[in-house]
C-alpha cells in the first residue's frame, strides 16, 4: 500500500506524515521507519520511530533510493511501515520522471508488506500515475 500526501509547500503534508506515524505508533499499530532529508522534525516524531536522515547516505537518484528501501527491509524483518518526507528532494528527480519508481514502490510494499507513505511537493497538477495514491 502506497499512500502519497501531495501539494504545495507549506500545505501541511509534513505535520500530517508525522502525526500518522506517531499515532499508528502510539496505537500498537506498527514498527516504522521515518526518512527525511535533514533533521528538522527529527524531535517531533514519537522516540520510538526510527528517524533517518536520508542526506548522510549521499541517494542521488531513484534506483539508489530503491536500494536503500531494499536495505531496510532485509535487516528489519519486522517494518511494517515507512513514512518518507521530501521524497523528491531525496531521490533528487522531478516527480514527472518517477513513473517507473513508484511501480517499484508498488511491488515492493506488497512483497514485503510494508505499507509506505510519502510526502511529495507539486505545485502543479500531479502527474496520472500519483493520482490513484494521493490521499
Amino acid at each position: 500500500m502506497i499512500s502519497v500526501f501531495y501539494g504545495p509547500k507549506g500545505m501541511g503534508k509534513s505535520r500530517r506524515l508525522i502525526e500518522t506515524a506517531s499515532k499508528a505508533y502510539r496505537d500498537g499499530e506498527e514498527d516504522a521507519v521515518f526518512i527525511d532529508n535533514d533533521t528538522d522534525r527529527m524531535f517531533m516524531l514519537d522516540r520510538g520511530i526510527r528517524f533517518i536522515n536520508a542526506s548522510e547516505y549521499s541517494i542521488d537518484g531513484p534506483k539508489m533510493f530503491s536500494g536503500f528501501l531494499c536495505g531496510l527491509a532485509a535487516q528489519d524483518y519486522d517494518l511494517q511501515a515507512i513514512y518518507i518526507n521530501s521524497f523528491v528532494k531525496i531521490v533528487k528527480h522531478p516527480v514527472s520522471s518517477l513513473e517507473e519508481m513508484f511501480g517499484f514502490l508498488e511491488e515492493f510494499s506488497e512483497k514485503h508488506s510494508i505499507k509506505l507513505y510519502l510526502c511529495v511537493s507539486g505545485t502543479t497538477e500531479p502527474p496520472e500515475f500519483l493520482k490513484s495514491y494521493i490521499v
